[in-house]
């Protein structure tokens, strides 16, 4: 490929070509008629041909000049309409949204509906999974990812939404046929668990809830002395506490929804700090608007 001259002095060539005035070029380009003069001295040298006829004014194209401006307008206009192009089809790829099988399918995926109303320009990649996809890498556009305030999320740009509490849930017949009306009732129940990973320090579980509850009241029963059903997936822990299976301890940012349909209750009034939901990205990342926007939807939507 033969060698170019810098793309400025294009610029300042066509801008001023176009206009038959160093002014109005400047004008356009936000530079001084001086810094236009430069920079269109410049090519011609280069060119080794003069491109103008500064005098008699009006400014007019010499011959060099006239041959070269509709080349130089074509290249400029064949690279605005290829970036433009680039961009669009960027803006109209998917924004790729990783964040916990839980929360997407708890809180996320229900709301989508809205999101799609007010941003349909916009289509979302919802990626559940709770591996920590690498942002840096470029696995996912933004995450949403779970973590205790102490420690919150360092891949990226950080921007708290809300944070949780955990709640002991049950279904509703439970408490309206009186078989769990005191802590001490658990004894009859099973106890509904979902795995903490064991680098949580303060985990909101049955063991920190029957410590906390024991201080409150009297005949809390000891946890190896009650029946437990352990699950892997937090989802599928939920889904056996609806189903009546026994009492849970739970989110009450996943299972708002039950909580407000009546679907699960509250079984005491004792509950457990919980950890905060962020939104996290890359820094520079050539969505950041988009990234905004959707971090505004998701505070907006608690």
């Amino acid at each position: 490929m033969h060698k170019l001259p810098p793309l400025i002095e294009l610029r300042a060539f066509e801008a001023a070509a176009r206009h038959l005035s160093f002014k109005k070029a400047a004008a356009e380009l936000g530079v001084t008629p001086t810094a236009i003069s430069h920079q269109i001295g410049l090519l011609e040298q280069y060119c080794g041909r003069a491109l103008f006829r500064r005098r008699p004014r009006p400014l007019s194209l010499t011959d060099a000049g006239a041959r070269l401006f509709p080349a130089i307008r074509g290249g400029l206009e064949a690279f605005a309409a290829a970036i433009a192009s680039l961009k669009q089809e960027g803006d109209e790829q998917p924004l790729r949204v990783t964040t916990t099988n839980a929360f997407a399918s708890r809180w996320l995926v229900p709301r989508l509906p809205l999101w799609r109303k007010l941003h349909p320009d916009v289509p979302l990649e919802v990626i559940g999974t709770d591996t920590v996809l690498d942002l840096q890498a470029g696995d996912s556009d933004v995450a949403i990812r779970y973590a205790t305030s102490r420690v919150p999320p360092t891949d990226g740009i950080v921007d708290e939404l809300f944070s949780d509490t955990f709640w002991p849930v049950c279904n509703p017949d439970l408490l309206s046929t009186g078989r769990l009306k005191r802590p001490v009732d658990l004894a009859k129940h099973v106890l509904i668990h979902s795995y903490w990973s064991p680098a949580d320090r303060e985990p909101p579980t049955w063991q920190r809830w029957l410590g906390l509850a024991q201080r409150r009241w009297r005949e809390v029963p000891q946890y190896k002395d009650l029946q437990h059903l352990s699950f892997r997936e937090e989802l599928h822990a939920i889904e056996a506490v609806i189903s009546g299976q026994g009492v849970g301890i739970f989110s009450d940012v996943l299972v708002a929804h039950d909580l407000a349909a009546g679907t699960l209750v509250k079984a005491f009034s004792l509950n457990l700090p919980g950890y905060s939901f962020y939104v996290v990205s890359r820094p520079s990342h050539l969505r950041a608007r988009t990234i905004r926007v959707f971090s505004q939807w998701l505070r907006s939507s608690t």
